[in-house]
């Protein structure tokens, strides 16, 4: 009886539905496998549906995982860009800082994901790529940092990829260990990048104006911004495919008509060639008759 009813659920989904499921079940599996330890066999299996279903929602393996790439990228970033927001560069370090630690704590499969695997089939999604769009955020921080207190800005860009490297690495680190909390690792690499190796606060911690940012309180705000994001982001993405699959297509109908013109004129061309066989014919048979009465007329 359990059987009857799961299997009339799973025929209930919505497409909707079963497109996040299958989302979540290939998130799941890459996060542990990685991208070559995972088949659409295994995905399809563990959401008990057929391999077609698979295909059908993303193509293959290589297109459901660039929808889970994209989502974890555009989440990581949107909670950056967030914490780049504050007033005060401090400010903005400590809750970067911040944001990447509680990505990496409550989206640890995502995270995984973004540092384990550069398969081909994530595109522009890779670690390296992520960093490089963070960093570049960071760069309009410092330069204005440097700026105040007399520095070249144009040395903005390198020390935003120190800055960012920095920060990357120390949460791959964390990925694992977890110790300390994430607000005193945060606050030691905070210690670390504000006031350099001469300057360090043997007892760092998180300034009170980062603390009173309680993430609790716009956690579900946060939530529906994301799910809101997230939507419009698959909107795009979709609309991009079938503006991609239109492209194709046209390209296909201009290589026929291409085609077809091209046989028109072959066959121009070879009915032009007959005609001038034949004109050449006659006018061949005219002149040998020609010669023959000429030859006749003339006296033994």
């Amino acid at each position: 009886m359990g059987t009857v009813t799961e299997s009339r659920s799973r025929r209930r989904m919505s497409g909707s539905e079963r497109r996040e499921q299958l989302v979540r079940i290939s998130r799941t599996l890459f996060a542990e496998k990685g991208f070559d330890g995972t088949s659409v066999e295994e995905i399809a299996a563990t959401a008990q549906v057929s391999k077609p279903v698979v295909y059908e929602h993303f193509g293959g393996k290589e297109g459901i995982y660039a929808v889970v790439v994209d989502r974890e990228m555009q989440k990581l970033l949107g909670m950056i860009t967030e914490a780049l927001a504050a007033a005060h560069s401090l400010i903005k370090l400590e809750r970067a800082a911040l944001a990447l630690l509680q990505y990496i704590e409550e989206c640890s499969e995502g995270f995984r994901i973004l540092v384990r695997d550069s398969h081909v089939a994530s595109g522009t999604g890779t670690f390296a790529s992520l960093i490089s769009e963070i960093a570049s955020q960071v760069e309009d921080v410092l330069a204005d940092e440097f700026v105040a207190r007399g520095y070249d800005p144009k040395l903005a860009p390198m020390y935003a990829q120190m800055l960012v490297g920095m920060v990357a690495l120390t949460g791959q680190w964390w990925l694992d260990v977890r110790k300390p909390g994430r607000e005193e690792v945060a606050a030691h690499l905070v210690n670390l990048a504000w006031n350099g190796l001469t300057g360090l606060n043997p007892t760092p911690s998180i300034t009170a104006a980062t603390r009173a940012l309680a993430p609790a309180a716009k956690s579900r705000a946060a939530a529906e911004k994301l799910r809101e994001f997230e939507k419009a982001r698959e909107k795009e993405l979709r609309e991009a495919e079938k503006a991609r699959q239109r492209e194709l297509k046209e390209a296909e109908k201009a290589r026929v008509r291409e085609l077809k013109e091209r046989e028109r004129l072959l066959k121009e061309a070879e009915k032009a060639r007959e005609r001038e066989e034949k004109i050449r014919q006659r006018e061949a048979r005219l002149a040998e008759r020609a010669a023959r009465l000429e030859h006749s007329d003339q006296p033994d």
